[in-house]
């Protein structure tokens, strides 16, 4: 055996997501890219805005020294500002740039969160669907994830999360929207979570960190408003990244953001800017951080994905499936015909529609589609999906 038993094991159950993504590139390598319509991976196809390619033009001619040397492994102090300036008119709540921390992406700022504040088997509670990652991301770093079902809306279930608290749980992953279901979560939901969290908090003498994952803040849909995560509760901890709203996945940018009403929330952030060094991220990419300093009000069209959300709830409404329809991010999760994800996903498969099986995302029975794909992919689709549809029953 050449690696570790956990890596076997990990390799065993490794991200759905991937698997179907690769076999779906074997697929258009033997038929040609425009006979396959691919709904794996939520990576947006989108071109990133005009203002993003003028700044990184202006850099690339700029002729100051140092501009992709080492800096404090927070990162930047000017981009720090620029954010935190953002989050303060975005929350009503007074950001300093020492309460944010420049990451490679969002999953480099959940590993750095949980690696600053998870002794070993402390308890991560994951709502269920969930981003496979994150199972991962908690075993990293000697943490326990503990998944929490939400509903048959995927809304969440206070009543099982509060079952599920124990002394030892130390942080609750939010995901909104969410990633698989498109879901996002009401104000008052996320009060009566605080709430819970703040009794825990008080009962055991020890607090629990709400965690957000919020890659997909901007990408809403009719004029849906996203709460505020750092309203509802005290120890909230942002993670976020540039890949969704700038169109910028391969560039590894984002940030983590400590709330200001964090109690102690100095060790906190040291914690975490240490966690990015030892991590092995030292800092995130320099010319990216400069790129984005002047873009944080600056996003996608996002109609062009409403149009697709659209155009996807038209076609899979034809072919009889059921879903939720989604308020934000770029996904549905509908239920699989015949409650069989794994079957149904092969099904579609026959006809060079490739999907990703719910129960990647700990919900088997549903399957995943992304629509961050051109218009012509989506509608090329529909026969195949009414023909799986009426083969099940």
């Amino acid at each position: 055996m050449g690696v570790s038993k956990r890596i076997q094991a990990a390799l065993a159950g490794s991200s759905w997501i991937r698997r179907m993504f690769e076999e779906g590139a074997e697929l258009k390598a033997r038929l040609g890219p425009e006979q396959v319509s691919d709904f794996t991976l939520g990576n947006p196809d989108l071109e990133p805005p005009p203002e993003f390619k003028e700044e990184l033009r202006a850099l690339a001619q700029d002729p100051r020294l140092g501009l992709h040397s080492y800096m404090p492994n927070a990162g930047l102090p000017e981009v720090r500002q620029a954010l935190a300036r953002h989050l303060s008119q975005l929350h009503h709540l007074d950001f300093q740039a020492d309460d944010v921390i420049l990451t490679c992406g969002a999953a480099g700022a959940l590993n750095v969160i949980l690696k600053a504040i998870l002794d070993p088997k402390d308890e991560v509670v994951v709502f269920a669907p969930y981003f496979p990652e994150y199972l991962f991301y908690a075993d990293n770093h000697g943490g326990v994830a503990k998944v929490v079902e939400t509903d048959k809306s995927f809304q969440l279930d206070l009543n099982r999360l509060e079952a599920a608290l124990t002394p030892r749980t130390r942080a609750v992953l939010l995901n909104s929207p969410n990633n698989p279901t498109g879901q996002i979560y009401g104000a008052e939901t996320l009060k009566e979570l605080g709430r819970l969290l703040t009794h825990h908090w008080e009962r055991h003498g020890r607090p629990v960190y709400l965690v957000g994952d919020e890659p997909y803040r901007r990408i809403v849909f009719n004029g849906v408003s996203l709460p505020s995560l750092f309203a509802a509760y005290s120890h909230t901890i942002l993670a976020t990244s540039f890949s969704k709203d700038l169109s910028i996945p391969g560039e590894r940018l984002g940030y983590a953001a400590v709330s200001p009403r964090t109690p102690g929330r100095e060790e906190v952030v040291a914690g975490m800017i240490l966690a990015n060094r030892i991590l092995g991220f030292v800092n995130a990419p320099a010319l990216a951080q400069r790129v984005v300093a002047k873009l944080t009000a600056v996003s996608v069209d996002v109609r062009r994905y409403a149009q697709r959300r659209d155009l996807m709830a038209r076609v899979l409404t034809d072919a009889g499936y059921n879903f939720v329809m989604p308020r934000g991010a770029f996904y549905f999760f509908p239920q699989a015909p015949g409650g069989d994800d794994l079957s149904l996903v092969a099904r579609l498969k026959e006809e060079n529609i490739l999907g990703v099986p719910g129960r990647g995302f700990g919900r088997a029975g549903y399957f995943r589609l992304a629509f961050c794909v051109p218009e012509a992919s989506i509608e090329r689709a529909a026969p195949g999906f009414a023909r799986v549809r009426k083969a099940l029953g």
